[in-house]
């Protein structure tokens, strides 16, 4: 369906130029795929991102073969434990791969770890990307510029007509602005000596308003991040303390069923 939106969204705007004459269409194409591959921030980001999905999947192979030695021991002793027994090992085996089962969806989860990472490491590229893009096209007269990389179905587009290099190398010197901060600076300094009083008093007022509401925010997040970490310990601890509860009460069976054992050992 978005494909189809989109593939129609383009036809009509081809359409709507093919329409008036005597008027020449540009069009140019990125591919995004193409650009996040030669941008080494990027790169270097996703290769830490990539370490820590297999720390994450040694993880959670190491919790399932922890529950499989789990079942394994039921199935071994349950001959010799009482139906009590064997219903609460049945109870912890369940409550370990709930577990599991919620850390996967937190880690690998439409809404997960994963998702969200990769998505925070894109977000800066695609910014430039669009930047470079209304640069390029404004200055070269283009009157549409997809992404090939996109949802859009490209049956063919010729080289000529791909500017990923134009915006990758837009990026660069956009990179490469950071030398000329110093000179920036210095003027910057000059405009602010060269300013009145009464300009120096609105604009720390200004500036003074502006940092209380990034204050405000501040707090409000970190308001925000302090309940829901509160949260999650409280979970935590309330899963820990039924575990606890769980195992104490099977360890009180197991020794119940021994002694009775024992004293019936001895009566006989």
């Amino acid at each position: 369906m978005k494909k189809s939106i989109l593939f129609s969204l383009v036809l009509t705007v081809l359409s709507g130029f093919a329409a008036t004459a005597q008027q020449t269409v540009r069009i140019g194409y990125v591919d995004m795929e193409y650009i996040l591959e030669n941008v080494p921030e990027y790169q270097e980001a996703s290769a830490q991102l990539d370490r820590k999905v297999q720390q994450w999947k040694r993880e959670i192979e190491s919790e399932m073969t922890r529950i499989d030695k789990m079942k394994q021991d039921l199935a071994n002793e349950r001959p010799l434990l009482t139906s009590e027994l064997i219903s609460d090992r049945e109870d912890e085996i369940r409550f370990e791969e709930q577990k599991i089962l919620d850390y996967q969806q937190k880690r690998f989860g439409p809404n997960g770890d994963l998702i969200t990472q990769k998505l925070q490491l894109v977000k800066p590229i695609q910014d430039q990307v669009f930047v470079a893009v209304q640069e390029i096209a404004k200055a070269r007269n283009y009157d549409l510029i997809f992404d090939k990389s996109a949802d859009v179905v490209t049956l063919y587009a010729a080289d000529r007509l791909d500017v990923s290099d134009q915006v990758l190398r837009s990026i660069t010197r956009a990179s490469n602005r950071e030398e000329l901060e110093t000179r920036q600076e210095k003027r910057e300094l000059i405009r602010q000596e060269a300013k009145t009083v009464e300009q120096d008093g609105v604009l720390s007022e200004r500036e003074k308003r502006q940092q209380e509401r990034k204050n405000e925010r501040e707090a409000l997040l970190e308001e925000r991040r302090r309940q829901r970490d509160s949260i999650r310990a409280a979970k935590i601890e309330e899963a820990e303390r039924r575990k606890a509860e769980i195992l104490k009460e099977r360890e009180r069976k197991k020794d119940s069923v021994a002694k009775a054992r024992e004293e019936k050992k001895e009566n006989n």
